[in-house]
């Protein structure tokens, strides 16, 4: 969470007043976000939910994903990533990173196989993965790309927004999130019959058909469905969010700038000007050095950074896909050829990048002067640890 102010306040009041907390009712706030979310992305096709777990969750089952099916996903990205998949009834394959802390293009080419369907590029950290290389290795193996850009919410690259580029994308819009309503999460599809069956699995007494015979049967599903309140304070945060990644953008080339000079080794950024800048990330020489970095510059070591790192992924690596061992994943027959083994020398590369990387947060809210104290430590800490291994 970033901001919030007397605006939101006002806004879940304004909804509290009007006695419509449901989403169905003329004029409703949730429907108001989905439009206007929709023009900022440039995608007609937006569907809010409870969280971005389920909005990943939809957009795979949305177009098709799972048992006998194998998705792709970084080794560096929530948790939930993953378990979306075993959600979806899919088995998740793990490919590295490269020092852009990104999925590495050449590595998911080389975990490309028989039953891959598809791959969650993950934009990590406001920071975005290499679409280019992604998307064409991706077509010319006919993979689908399902964009992770609940991290990455308001990014883009090369002026297309993140969460738009793919066949389809999710967003979170939980605490952490540059928007927030507390928790929720979007999902934007292609086509309107991926977009209508995402409707169906967020929302499961089918009130999106009411009345109507036309497009995608109702089917059972869960239930993900936002509230008014969500979608109160989505659009307040809309409105604040261009000026915040402005404000970060900004924030993070002036530090990028002003430690240059420096003997740093800067994490490669595929879209400087357009991803969100919430942190600046180094790639030192290796873990100690790191962990002295991140010490003096109050910054966070990547590969110690809980179960964002595929190592700490129990459900995964132990293969509980699920409380029920009849609708586990793992143990589902149409999944038997599916690749499981999860051998941490599978990912170690990424480990390895992990641990010798720190990130140093910015934020929409500083003044000048504690921009000038982030550069400052960077300095310090950069000349010291050169001064050591010299």
């Amino acid at each position: 969470m970033y901001i919030i102010g007397d605006e939101e306040i006002e806004a879940v009041a304004r909804v509290i007043k009007s006695g419509h907390l449901f989403r169905y009712h003329e004029g409703g706030e949730c429907a108001r976000f989905e439009d206007r979310w929709g023009e900022y992305l440039d995608r007609p096709y937006v569907r809010l939910c409870a969280s971005g777990t389920n909005a990943l969750i939809c957009a795979l089952s949305s177009l098709g994903v799972g048992p006998g099916d194998e998705v792709i996903v970084p080794a560096h990205t929530y948790m939930a990533t993953a378990l979306a998949v075993l959600s979806s009834g899919a088995i998740p394959v793990i490919a590295n990173i490269d020092e852009s802390i990104t999925l590495d293009p050449d590595s998911f080419e080389q975990w490309i196989g028989a039953r891959t369907r598809a791959v969650i590029p993950v934009h990590m950290w406001g920071l975005v993965c290499d679409m280019d290389r992604i998307l064409e290795i991706a077509r010319r193996h006919h993979v689908l790309v399902i964009e992770d850009a609940c991290q990455c919410v308001g990014g883009a690259y090369k002026g297309r927004a993140v969460g738009s580029i793919g066949d389809a994308g999710a967003f979170s819009f939980n605490f952490f999130k540059n928007m927030t309503c507390g928790e929720g999460g979007a999902v934007i599809s292609r086509d309107k019959i991926a977009h209508q069956k995402v409707s169906c699995l967020i929302d499961s007494c089918g009130f999106f058909w009411t009345g109507k015979d036309e497009g995608v049967r109702p089917f059972a599903s869960g239930s993900a469905r936002a509230s008014e309140f969500q979608g109160a304070m989505l659009n307040v945060q809309l409105d604040r969010l261009p000026g915040m990644l402005e404000r970060m953008r900004n924030e993070k080339k002036r530090i990028l700038a002003e430690t240059a000079d420096l003997d740093l080794s800067p994490a490669p950024c595929h879209s400087l000007d357009h991803e969100c800048g919430s942190h600046v990330v180094y790639n030192l020489p290796g873990a100690a050095e790191a962990d002295a970095f991140a010490e003096r510059v109050d910054g966070t070591v990547c590969g110690k950074t809980g179960r964002h790192t595929a190592s700490e992924w129990s459900p995964v690596l132990d293969h509980t896909g699920h409380v029920n061992p009849g609708m586990d994943p793992f143990k589902n027959k149409a999944n038997r050829e599916c690749r499981m083994d999860y051998d941490p020398g599978n990912y170690q590369r990424s480990l390895d990048i992990l641990n010798r990387s720190v990130m140093v947060a910015t934020h929409p809210g500083h003044a000048e002067t504690e921009t000038d104290g982030i550069i400052q430590k960077i300095r310090t800490a950069a000349k010291e640890i050169q001064a050591k291994s010299s």
